[in-house]
């Protein structure tokens, strides 16, 4: 084990030191309770043994510091004098595990740090184990937030970030653009090349997608062959540049597609600015840029269209979609 010896007295100090060397452990000395806490920070250590009385930060000080550190379990050993057991109560209490009457007896040392090996050993695989367990969890997280055959984010994240951007926008004016999109025509592309050629043609489109978005740009599969652009600190005329500019990559993928106008595989996109949520809640954001799909559609497919541009609102019906 790597030990940290904090004792102020040298004569001790060395004896203890000569002591755990000699039972095979590292060694880390320090002549106080401070010098013993910033070693304690910048050295993985296994045990402390600690003398209870110290100029400056006592023993007790140092084990509560110890105890309240985020990590791997440290074993804390007190030291005390034949006359303090009395004393020792205080130091358990404090978050000590064991303790070492001066003189120091070898026999007593061999059998405390025989136990703190046992305990730290079961403390580190706890740990480790409760790691692997937080990873695990994480990634479970992150996995129920994302769409698995596309890879971009589900309607669960969606959700969630959506509540970020309200907030964000609510409080510090943040302007934001929505582009919803959809695969022109994808039903009939995959009536003619099966849905196995349907889904390269969705994860295709969702890595253009990913491509072309900044940072703080977020992507999400909306819904069957319908993906959904939120694009951070863009105006209205700047989404239009960037829905645009995303229309112009699927279209230069060059996927054949005979039953689309374009004989190609191309979207059609809406875009609506959010940029006062006080008056336009997301619900309606979305509902707007939605709306201006639906206008693209029926203006030809292939094209993008800002929710500004429409003049009546048409009916929005899914099922009149292609």
């Amino acid at each position: 084990m790597r030990i940290l010896i904090a004792e102020d007295h040298l004569a001790t100090s060395l004896i203890l030191e000569a002591a755990v060397r000699s039972l095979g452990h590292e060694c880390h000395l320090a002549s106080d309770g401070e010098q013993a806490w910033q070693l304690f920070q910048n050295v993985d250590v296994d045990a402390i043994i600690s003398d209870r009385m110290m100029p400056g930060m006592d023993g007790l000080e140092l084990c509560r510091r110890v105890r309240a550190n985020d990590g791997a379990y440290t074993y804390f050993i007190f030291l005390t004098g034949a006359d303090q057991k009395t004393e020792v109560m205080s130091g358990m209490e404090a978050g000590a595990d064991d303790y070492l009457v001066k003189p120091l007896d070898a026999d007593e040392l061999k059998m405390r740090l025989f136990v703190a090996s046992r305990v730290t050993s079961l403390h580190r695989r706890l740990f480790q184990q409760s790691a692997e367990l937080g990873e695990l969890n994480r990634q479970l997280f992150e996995q129920s937030r994302v769409d698995p055959l596309t890879k971009l984010g589900n309607r669960l994240r969606l959700r969630e970030d959506l509540e970020v951007i309200r907030a964000r926008a609510e409080r510090s004016g943040h302007a934001y653009c929505a582009v919803m999109c959809d695969i022109d025509c994808f039903k009939a592309y995959n009536d003619n090349n099966g849905h196995l050629a349907g889904d390269e043609v969705l994860r295709a489109v969702a890595q253009t997608m990913m491509s072309t978005c900044r940072g703080t740009d977020r992507a999400y599969r909306y819904g069957g062959e319908e993906f959904l652009l939120l694009l951070s600190e863009h105006s209205l005329d700047g989404g239009l540049t960037g829905a645009e500019r995303l229309r112009r990559a699927i279209e230069e993928l060059a996927i054949p597609h005979e039953s689309s106008p374009a004989k190609r595989v191309t979207i059609s996109a809406g875009v609506a600015s959010l940029s006062n949520p006080k008056f336009t809640t997301v619900e309606a954001w979305l509902n707007q840029a939605d709306a201006a799909l639906y206008r693209a559609k029926q203006s030809g497919r292939n094209r993008v269209v800002a929710h500004e541009d429409q003049r009546s609102e048409p009916d929005l019906s899914r099922n009149r979609r292609a």
